[in-house]
């Protein structure tokens, strides 16, 4: 961490130079003696990506930024404040603190947070922000977090993990897959912790995790704008029973789906005729990670279109629905679409036999802002294509 990136004259050039060819700067000889032009770029670009990410960083003087890849790894801070209502009572560590929003966060919920990122200089930029943004119950340890829980006499009420995909690895379906390893270190955490939290990528299988963890409480898919970002595994001391699944969407409010895997067998009914005016329900990104695809009707009072295709319809709108709701507004068959000029709308595919690019191309389809074109399947195996306007994006 070079101490001298935090003068007030390099602050201001990397304040007035956020919109700048930051390759330019890079290339460019720097204008301070002791900030090398790559770190000048460096920080701008690390700081023009926490704007949205990362706003309450990105609008608190003298915060000192890592390597990019840093910024794109650590959760968003609408993820992490969601996550932070999941810790109990007072003493909490995080193994995997890296930049320090989920400690950050956590630090609202908990009387104490101990912060360990075995990268020395990332751990030194995480504490120096902490006291930047007047944090004062986060202690900061530049040390293996597993190594210190097991050389502590300490017990701690949370103890949180973000366990990283290997870099040899591709695509991570399994936590054994992960570093630190948490089913091989999964005895020694559950003895130095009433509640533990694990966070994973969306892509790992929900079944798979449920058998390497064995008793976990609780399981939150967590979403935001119809993107799934992660998965939260809850394991509290001493439980038993069912796992609660929980798919969460976090934008401009919450909406939550919550159910046990014992009430996902239910029959429901598919949808016998398409009406022009009724609405088209498509849920949303941690709604269909769920699995839960029959309750989702039952639940909804929705009739599904197809036992494949993750559609519903309904007469009525429902706005509590957590995913996009659309308006039908005709209903084509292909050999109609041949006799239309100037379609327009956003192509969606759902179980039907062609690519979205494919049909674009095919029937000159232009875009359009409000109209979607959703290329399906019904019950009877019969193609068709929804003429729709979208009215709930979320």
């Amino acid at each position: 961490m070079n101490k001298n990136i935090l003068d007030k004259a390099v602050q201001n050039y990397i304040n007035e130079n956020l919109n700048s060819n930051v390759n330019q700067i890079a290339l460019s000889k720097s204008l301070f003696e002791n900030v090398t032009s790559a770190e000048l770029a460096g920080q701008i670009i690390a700081k023009k990506k926490s704007e949205k990410k990362l706003p309450t960083w990105f609008k608190t003087a003298n915060i000192y930024y890592p390597p990019a890849l840093s910024i794109e790894q650590t959760s968003s801070e609408i993820t992490a404040q969601y996550k932070s209502k999941l810790a109990k009572s007072n003493l909490l560590i995080d193994l995997t603190g890296g930049f320090g929003v989920d400690s950050f966060y956590f630090s609202k919920e908990v009387k104490e947070v101990i912060h360990c990122e075995i990268n020395a200089d990332l751990s030194e930029i995480a504490a120096h922000n902490a006291q930047a943004m007047s944090v004062e119950n986060i202690t900061f340890k530049a040390l293996n977090g597993l190594d210190f829980i097991k050389d502590t006499n300490l017990n701690f009420d949370t103890i949180y993990i973000d366990p990283a995909r290997r870099a040899e690895k591709g695509k991570v379906f399994m936590l054994r897959d992960c570093t630190p390893d948490v089913i091989a270190n999964l005895d020694l955490i559950l003895s130095k912790c009433k509640r533990l939290i694990i966070k994973t990528a969306p892509l790992l299988d929900l079944t798979a995790g449920l058998k390497e963890l064995g008793k976990v409480s609780e399981i939150y898919i967590v979403s935001l704008k119809n993107e799934c970002k992660e998965i939260l595994w809850v394991i509290d001391q001493n439980f038993t029973g069912e796992t609660k699944i929980t798919a969460s969407t976090l934008n401009e409010t919450i909406k939550s789906f919550s159910f046990l895997p014992s009430e996902t067998e239910v029959k429901i009914d598919f949808t016998k005729e398409m009406i022009t005016g009724n609405y088209l329900y498509e849920p949303d990104a941690a709604l269909l990670k769920s699995g839960a695809f029959n309750l989702i009707a039952k639940r909804y009072q929705l009739t599904k279109l197809h036992p494949q295709t993750q559609l519903y319809t309904a007469p009525i709108y429902k706005a509590e629905f957590p995913g996009r709701i659309f308006k039908i507004e005709e209903i084509l068959l292909s050999s109609h679409l041949k006799k239309q000029h100037n379609l327009a709308g956003n192509v969606i595919v759902r179980n039907y036999p062609a690519k979205p690019e494919d049909l674009v191309k095919k029937y000159k389809i232009k875009s359009d802002k409000d109209q979607f074109l959703i290329f399906t399947k019904t019950a009877n195996g019969e193609n068709i294509i929804l003429q729709t306007k979208i009215m709930q994006y979320y």
